[in-house]
């Protein structure tokens, strides 16, 4: 019987003992101390169960919103699941797999169904299984991600150089319950890599660009390095007050990530409309050519954080200003006919977190510059320095 049915049934049974109660008080000849009792406690029990039933109707339909609002979450997660880029496997503690998306299905050149309760040492070239083979014998010791260059061989003997990372799925209690693997196809990009670099484009122009628009906040992934394309992106962390301090300009031709701070807040936010390429952190691991090619411009990040921290440092506000003008000037400045122009529009605020002060200082600041003739502005707003140095 249905939730539905069952309070319809109730309340007809209440009305009906409501009705033969109040009939029997009413007749004449029957006085009330001769109603049976067990009828008066059977009148009061009705309408207690029909104050249940009601009750427990609500609770239904909180609970069939409920069920539905989770039905919507997983199938969302699914998609997210099966539509990745990279292809994603679930294993047990011992390899043997348990879901796969459509990803690692074309990369491995079977179907789902075929790759389910498979080992995926079975797909690891057989000279390489020993080593996959004592990873996952540690993997459930630690909580370490782990990240292994492995050749994966697909269906009919073609294989493929692949990245693998893996991370382990505990229960309450602490004990390894299954295994969350992303595969990647390395191959071309090794490839590339073997040969002469000449510049940046050798690396990354068969990478996929990701784009973000002015004033959108970049995602940050530990295991992705972003390089800088083309535009301007601010990298800044916050006080515990909620003050923004800007750490960092990243331009193009640098690279950025949270895996190059310990800052346990840090946000990358767009200036300028940006073209990021990713690098995955084990793919620099294991390419010294891309370690070679990164390693200056990850120097160059280093030496203008430093030279951010030297600015907070200073003691009297127009020297941290002063300061921060000629750090913009070379990080950002190009030469026009009145002098140097920055490229990027900042704010008063921006100027001001970078400075630790207030914006209304910074703009007493500017006002007198202003005055001097040091600085002025062109149609778009954007500071241009005359003789500065």
């Amino acid at each position: 019987m249905n939730i539905e049915k069952f309070i319809q049934r109730a309340e007809v049974l209440h009305k009906r003992l409501a009705d033969l109660f109040q009939t029997a008080s009413v007749l004449p000849w029957i006085s009330p101390d001769l109603l049976p009792q067990a009828f008066k406690e059977l009148y009061n029990t009705s309408k207690i169960v029909q104050l249940a039933a009601e009750e427990l109707y609500q609770q239904n339909e909180e609970l069939v919103k409920t069920r539905n609002w989770l039905e919507a979450q997983r199938q969302h997660y699914e998609d997210l699941f099966e539509l990745a880029p990279d292809g994603y496997l679930v294993t047990n503690t011992e390899g043997i797999i348990q879901e796969a998306n459509l990803t690692a299905a074309k990369l491995l050149n079977v179907s789902k169904h075929f790759l389910v309760g498979k080992p995926i040492v079975n797909f690891v070239l057989l000279e390489e299984r020993q080593q996959v083979c004592n990873e996952l014998m540690q993997l459930s010791q630690s909580d370490r991600v782990r990240e292994l260059f492995v050749r994966l061989q697909q269906r009919y003997g073609k294989f493929f150089d692949a990245a693998l990372t893996v991370a382990v799925i505990r229960n309450h209690q602490g004990k390894a319950i299954s295994l969350r693997w992303m595969l990647r196809n390395i191959t071309e990009r090794q490839h590339l890599e073997s040969a002469i670099v000449k510049g940046d484009s050798d690396i990354f122009n068969d990478r996929p660009i990701h784009k973000y628009v002015k004033g959108e906040t970049i995602p940050l992934n530990p295991l992705v390095i972003w390089y800088v394309s083309q535009g301007l992106v601010k990298l800044s962390t916050y006080y515990e007050t909620g003050e923004e301090v800007l750490i960092g300009l990243a331009t193009a031709g640098m690279v950025f990530g949270s895996s190059l701070t310990s800052l346990n807040i840090y946000q990358a936010t767009v200036l300028a409309d940006v073209e990021l390429v990713s690098i995955y952190a084990v793919e620099v691991a294991a390419s010294p050519t891309l370690s070679h090619t990164l390693l200056p411009k990850i120097n160059h990040r280093l030496q203008q954080t430093e030279s951010f921290l030297a600015i907070c440092g200073r003691r009297r506000v127009q020297e941290r200003f002063h300061h921060l003008l000629q750090l913009l000037k070379r990080e950002v400045g190009e030469t026009v006919p009145e002098g140097t122009r920055l490229s990027v529009r900042f704010t008063h605020e921006d100027i001001a977190s970078a400075c630790c002060t207030t914006r209304v200082t910074i703009t007493r600041l500017m006002g007198k510059l202003q005055e001097e003739g040091i600085i002025s502005f062109d149609l778009k707003k954007h500071i241009i320095l005359r003789d500065f140095d």
